[in-house]
Formats: structure tokens, C-alpha cells, sequence
């Protein structure tokens, strides 16, 4: 069963950047369109970014475009997500999932099946 685990998240200052991998264990990413979301406790989960099975294309959320860029290594089995110019509305608990049945690059969370349990990401002085 595919698997999903986060790693890169922290604090880090306004204007800063960070990457964040998902690296998936049990199935190979291949077939899958990948997504990172955010979620604010309180509040409902957020697309940041989609990219499809080969990588060659790839959407974002409104609230992150131009600052983010997702990226995948089929051959490593991982999803990145590299955040530039951060600012503290960027804190959130960010996740990667995996829509295992899909074709297209969707926002709607409740297309992907596979999910990580999260990375937090904090943006502050």
C-alpha cells in the first residue's frame, strides 16, 4: 500500500525559502497525479500545487503562484515542493497526497486517496 511521508518543514524567517519531500514507500508514484496542500488548524485544507504522472505539467493555488514550484523524481519515488519569498500566512501543516484514480491535475482534495500525515511549516522572525 502506497505510503506517504513529509520532511522539510520547520521555521524559517519572512522572505525565506525551504523545499519540502514526500517520498512514497509501498508503490511506485508513476501512475499518480501528485498534489501539496496546507491546512491551517481551524480551517480547511488548501491546494498549493498539483503536478501529473510525468511532471511536465504542474497548477498552483492562487495564494502561492509565482513562489512556489512543485517538482517530481519518478526514479526517487518523490514529490518536492520549493517555497520562495515565505510570509507568515505560509504557516500551515503542508501535505503531500496521491489521487490514485484520476487523470488530471485536480485542487479538490477529496480526489486524492493517499495522504501523508504533514510537515509544519512556521514562517517567523
Amino acid at each position: 500500500q502506497l505510503q506517504l511521508v513529509e520532511t522539510g518543514g520547520g521555521l524559517v524567517q519572512p522572505g525565506g525559502s525551504l523545499r519540502l519531500t514526500c517520498v512514497a514507500s509501498g508503490s511506485i508514484l508513476n501512475p499518480y497525479t501528485l498534489g501539496w496542500y496546507r491546512q491551517v488548524s481551524g480551517k480547511e485544507r488548501e491546494f498549493v500545487a498539483g503536478i501529473n504522472r510525468n511532471g511536465e505539467s504542474s497548477t498552483y493555488g492562487d495564494s502561492v503562484k509565482g513562489r512556489v514550484t512543485i517538482s517530481r523524481d519518478n526514479a526517487k519515488n518523490t514529490v518536492y515542493l520549493e517555497m520562495n519569498n515565505v510570509n507568515p500566512e505560509d504557516t500551515a501543516v503542508y501535505s503531500c497526497a496521491a489521487d490514485l484514480y484520476g487523470s488530471g491535475i485536480s485542487p479538490l482534495a477529496r480526489k486524492y486517496e493517499n495522504w501523508g500525515q504533514g510537515t509544519q511549516v512556521t514562517v517567523s522572525s
